[in-house]
């Protein structure tokens, strides 16, 4: 093996952290496939508008919380801890949703829900965070092994729909969060298992040290005025991926309920197997095209060298190939309340361009908090920028919420228009915010 190539491998802690991710998101995201169908089946009996709202309130407060634990990560518990503490916390989440027969479907939803999103809080921002301590400043291996842990993201939500939503929808909805649960569970002992090997004493420690109780101890330092720019660019970059993921998250609303009910489900042959498909599966497309387009993002970032565009003009990228699936949506909408159930091949369009949206915005803002956040401020900022997801998510719960009081077409117009519109601020502004970044790439 040369220099080069070892200068170039990525860190070994990264793949078991990876894999220990893969575990979280595929219980999260096999919850989160079957959670707006159970709240309008007849266990709970909820209208698609009120569970499109509490779906939206739900997906979002999961992103508040990762402030605060950041913020306790990073001062008193550090950061493994942290993320032991969140993986119990979600387990018992999930099972507690899936007793609705034992302790009842309103305590079990709600009391199964406030533990995901508590245990969300810490596990989250601090194993994003460490990630980032794995690698030195201006590492050229960062924003790869960004990629990577990326990819196991999207694995775990691949599988996610197909593991619950054939057990909830197939089977029985308890099934379906049992199966959530156990996802959490192989991810929790296979951190207990691997952290000491692999992390050492990586992530034990708090970054914040607080000064002695002396009359002579120095103040902390304050912020540079480098520090307050770099902090500024990550507030631009989180403003606008509220509006992208506010129409991003229309896929576990409003997207659902348009495959529920207005798109033809085919029914798959495998040798002498037949497979129905599920409304709730098409939440696995979006992952698979992550899988197939993510080598290909890498690689085509690589070759355009110093035409690479900047951070801002891949947001500005990312809202605006959104946009071109939600016209994609407008068409499919207009089919349907013209001729009836479409095919799913519009559906599985849509979902194409949202992902190439999703590839130019969402790892890339991963790391670039990782560049640009102060060291005693990193878990509380990678919390921020993940709680874009919150005002998305309200935004996207309030938008799904109309459902059936709007016309279909309007629904989807929405967010055509208007990722469309803020990709091109996007690009405006990208010299200023280019200049707060400090050549930061």
């Amino acid at each position: 093996m040369t220099a080069d190539t070892a200068a170039r491998k990525q860190p070994r802690p990264l793949y078991m952290l990876s894999v220990v991710q893969m575990w979280e998101r595929m219980s999260y995201y096999g919850m989160r496939a079957i959670l707006s169908l159970f709240l309008i089946s007849s266990i709970i009996g909820y209208s698609k508008s009120k569970a499109a709202m509490i779906y939206g309130m739900a997906t979002a407060v999961v992103y508040l919380t990762p402030i605060f634990g950041g913020w306790l990560g990073d001062r008193y518990l550090g950061k493994r801890k942290s993320i032991l503490i969140g993986s119990l916390l979600i387990t018992a989440g999930m099972f507690g949703m899936a007793a609705y027969d034992i302790i009842g479907p309103m305590l079990s939803l709600y009391g199964g829900l406030t533990l995901i999103i508590l245990g969300n809080g810490f596990f989250k921002p601090c194993i994003s965070t460490l990630v980032g301590d794995l690698y030195r400043e201006n590492d050229s291996r960062r924003d790869m092994g960004f990629s990577i842990f990326y990819m196991a993201v999207n694995i775990g939500a691949l599988f996610a729909p197909f593991l619950s939503g054939s057990f909830g929808q197939g089977v029985a909805w308890k099934y379906g969060f049992a199966a959530a649960g156990f996802a959490m569970v192989l991810g929790t002992i296979t951190y207990l298992a691997a952290e000491n090997k692999f992390l050492g004493n990586l992530g034990k420690e708090t970054v914040y040290k607080p000064a002695a109780k002396s009359s002579c101890a120095p103040p902390a330092a304050p912020l540079t005025a480098e520090e307050k720019n770099k902090i500024k660019a990550i507030l631009v970059f989180t403003f606008f991926a509220v509006f992208f993921f506010a129409f991003f998250e229309q896929a576990g609303s409003s997207l659902t309920f348009f495959a529920d009910e207005a798109t033809r489900l085919p029914l798959l042959r495998i040798f002498d197997w037949r497979v129905q498909i599920q409304s709730s599966f098409f939440q696995s497309v979006n992952p698979i095209f992550v899988v197939l387009l993510a080598p290909v993002f890498s690689i085509l970032w690589l070759k355009l060298g110093k035409r690479e565009p900047t951070i801002p003009g891949k947001f500005g990228w990312g809202l605006f190939m959104q946009g071109i699936g939600f016209i994609i949506m407008v068409f499919a909408a207009a089919a349907f309340l013209k001729t009836g159930p479409v095919s799913w091949i519009w559906l599985t369009l849509v979902y194409l361009f949202c992902t190439i949206g999703e590839l130019c915005l969402s790892p890339i803002g991963n790391s670039m908090v990782t560049k640009l956040a102060p060291a005693k401020y990193m878990s509380m900022l990678m919390g921020i920028w993940l709680a874009s997801s919150l005002g998305g998510s309200l935004l996207a719960g309030w938008l799904a919420s109309y459902y059936e009081a709007w016309k279909l077409t309007t629904l989807f117009a929405v967010p055509a228009v208007l990722s469309i519109v803020f990709a091109v601020i996007m690009w405006i502004m990208s010299p200023a915010v280019n200049k707060w970044m400090y050549g930061v790439k």
